[in-house]
């Protein structure tokens, strides 16, 4: 082959985008190295969140073994020391790597806010401290403390299932898919529920003698009567602790109080989807309603319980 030949190969083997006129490479301008070090850089950054994310389930994994050695060990359930000993590690830290204080702090107080809710202690949606933090009550409400007298006059809801029976389905079921509605629009906005089209999922109140089998249909949740394939049972507390996010699904799970049957792979995928649901995508008021009626809910059982 003649040298000639050889050349135009040569050059004909880069890529076109890189070739100029006579064959000759050309130096990318300023514009497209910025724009190429700017998708990298931005590429960088989604891996640190990321890699946030996954250390923020890590530290609920733990939590979540912590409040279930707290009363073996007899430790409280806040300690205050602890947390302001973390606190002084986490500035220390953010000093070091060049951490605004402020971010620091706000870090650090989203995480304390969620290891207190996974554990039961309540952070309260209506009031704050003067700085603007949030409230972290131990335990239950104040006033709900005092009435506990008073709650043990409450029915169970075992008692209340004879009534429901005379409340239609189809008004529970109306009820229930307008709730689903508004605690699930974000989700179902960018179709994270798509996998349940098809499939039928069960949740099965035990207490109330309730039972829905919830499938996708046409872009919407809704209860249809049907065999489930994989089912959720538990107490209406015990479900009212999860939907409120005042318990960890986990522990739940763990003390037996919540069973899965049937197709675990599609019970867990349920279960892990309602786990990254953003807490601020709940419209408020249904978040204090939630939150003020499993309160009520696990103060009226403890006070039976006693």
């Amino acid at each position: 082959m003649s040298r000639g030949r050889q050349d135009v190969r040569r050059v004909g083997t880069s890529p076109p985008s890189i070739r100029g006129r006579r064959g000759g490479a050309l130096k990318p301008t300023l514009r497209e190295a910025s724009c190429f070090a700017l998708a990298r850089t931005r590429a960088a950054i989604d891996a640190v969140d990321d890699g946030l994310l996954v250390l923020l389930a890590a530290r609920r994994r733990l939590v979540g073994l912590v409040a279930r050695l707290k009363p073996c060990a007899g430790a409280p359930s806040r300690d205050p020391r602890r947390e302001h000993a973390v606190r002084q590690r986490a500035q220390g830290m953010a000093q070091r790597l060049g951490v605004p204080s402020v971010t620091a702090t706000r870090l650090l107080d989203l995480a304390i806010s969620d290891a207190c809710m996974q554990q039961g202690l309540v952070v309260d949606l209506d009031q704050g401290e003067p700085d603007g933090k949030p409230v972290i009550l131990d335990g239950m409400n104040p006033d709900l403390a005092r009435a506990t007298p008073m709650l043990r006059l409450l029915p169970p809801p075992r008692h209340l299932a004879p009534l429901l029976r005379v409340v239609p389905a189809r008004w529970q079921h109306a009820l229930l898919e307008r709730a689903m509605a508004r605690v699930l629009a974000a989700p179902l906005a960018e179709h994270a529920l798509d996998f349940m089209a098809g499939r039928r999922l069960g949740i099965e109140v035990t207490d109330l003698r309730l039972r829905w089998v919830l499938t996708l249909h046409e872009g919407r949740l809704v209860v249809i009567d049907d065999t489930p394939e994989a089912s959720v049972r538990g107490s209406a507390t015990d479900l009212l602790l999860l939907a409120s996010r005042l318990e960890d699904a986990d522990t739940l799970f763990f003390q037996r109080t919540l069973v899965l049957t049937g197709d675990t792979e599609l019970g867990l995928t349920a279960r892990n989807l309602l786990d990254r649901l953003p807490w601020e995508s709940v419209p408020l008021g249904l978040r204090i309603a939630l939150n003020r009626g499993a309160r009520l809910a696990r103060a009226a059982r403890d006070a039976h319980h006693a």
